[in-house]
Order: structure tokens, then C-alpha cells, then sequence
């Protein structure tokens, strides 16, 4: 029979330490847990402003482009025509002001390093800084690929519908599912409240789809010819 010194040196520092959390009442935290509270989720705001305001915007201008045209034309290849010119112009216009808009930034905070770096000599946390600099290319691709993305679902949505009353409805209310789904992604990847998010940008996008409808309706009641 072993001895109890024996036994003793048996037990590890590990053994130890859930020992000493049994004994307190506290389970130890998992590692996955540790980590996930260490995530600093103001890294994400980079990349995540870029992807979901591109998706939202792609959504909701190609959607109403949509709904003012069908608004006042029967064609369908209007419509989708419409559409498609509005995807790829708009992809375009995202790409460009998301990289002006985040070079813009890149050099302000290269130029804050500088003043810093003449200040301390030793440069101490330079390279630190450098790798959290935004990147513009990242960023303007980030936004032209998601403006594309939202953009195609009013677009696939109202392709295959002759019926233009239906078609109307279809994607006034694919485009709101859609948004609402954007609104919720970017507040579950953000850790920010999800049904606020939500409601926001479902209704951004109504009162857009709602006053392209109206204006363009107006307009063809005029009788302006298009």
C-alpha cells in the first residue's frame, strides 16, 4: 500500500488548483471562454463598418431603383436592367469613397506614428501601431464586394416574376427580410443590442423604398415620359 506522502507527491499543481476552485465553489472558465472574453471586438469595426454599410446600401438603392421603376414601367427588362446598372455603378462608388475615405485615415494616424516617433526616440510600440492602420484596399474591397451582394438579392428576387404588381411586392418584402437579417449579422459580429440594430435598418430601408416609390409614381402621374 502506498504511503500518504506518497500519494501526495502524486497530486499535480493542476490537481491543486481544481481542488482549490472545488473547495470555493467556482468551476474554472474554460480557455475558450478566456479567449472569447479577451476579443476586442473595436478591431472588427474596421472591416465590419466597410461590409455590412455595403451591403445595406447596395440593398436598399438597387431595391428602390427597382421599385421607382417599376413604378411607372410594365417591362420587366426595365427593371432589371434598372437594377443591374445600379449594382455595378453603385459597387463602384463604394469601392472608390471606402478607399478615399479610409486612406484618409491611414494617413492622418501615419502621420500621428511620425510626430510620436520624433518624440520618442526609442520608437517604442511603432510596429504595434502600424499593424492596427487601417488598410484602404481591405476596406474598398470589403464594400464593393457586399454592395454587390445586397444588391443581387432585389435583383434575383425580381427576375423571374412577369406579374408587375407581384413583382413589387416580392421585393419590397425580400428586401426587408434582407435587411433585417443585415441588421442582425452586424449586431451579433458588433456584440451590440440585436433588435435595435434590426428595426433601425429595416426601417432606413422602408422609408428609402417607400419615398423612390412615391416621388417616381408622382412624377409618371405628371406625365413625364421616361
Amino acid at each position: 500500500m502506498a504511503s500518504l506522502g506518497d500519494r501526495t507527491n502524486e497530486i499535480s499543481p493542476n490537481h491543486v488548483e481544481i481542488l482549490i476552485h472545488a473547495i470555493n465553489g467556482v468551476d474554472p472558465k474554460p480557455s475558450q471562454e478566456i479567449e472569447e472574453s479577451n476579443i476586442d471586438y473595436s478591431k472588427r469595426a474596421q472591416w465590419l463598418r466597410a461590409a455590412v454599410l455595403g451591403a445595406n446600401d447596395g440593398l436598399v438603392s438597387v431595391a428602390s431603383l427597382m421599385m421607382g421603376v417599376g413604378a411607372v414601367k410594365e417591362s420587366i427588362t426595365a427593371m432589371i436592367l434598372a437594377g443591374f446598372a445600379g449594382l455595378i455603378v453603385g459597387a463602384y462608388s463604394m469601392a472608390i469613397g471606402e478607399f478615399v475615405s479610409v486612406y484618409t485615415q491611414y494617413d492622418i494616424e501615419m502621420a500621428q506614428i511620425k510626430r510620436e516617433r520624433e518624440v520618442n526616440i526609442a520608437g517604442v510600440g511603432e510596429e504595434d501601431q502600424r499593424e492596427k492602420l487601417p488598410n484602404p484596399f481591405h476596406a474598398a474591397l470589403a464594400s464593393a464586394l457586399a454592395f454587390s451582394v445586397g444588391a443581387m438579392i432585389p435583383l434575383l428576387a425580381a427576375s423571374f416574376i412577369r406579374d408587375r404588381k407581384i413583382r413589387l411586392a416580392v421585393v419590397a418584402v425580400v428586401a426587408s427580410l434582407a435587411l433585417f437579417a443585415f441588421g442582425g449579422v452586424g449586431a451579433m459580429l458588433g456584440k451590440t443590442p440585436v433588435w435595435k440594430s434590426c428595426v433601425r435598418v429595416l426601417i432606413g430601408g422602408w422609408i428609402a423604398m417607400a419615398i423612390t416609390f412615391g416621388l417616381t409614381k408622382l412624377i409618371g402621374s405628371a406625365g413625364l415620359r421616361m
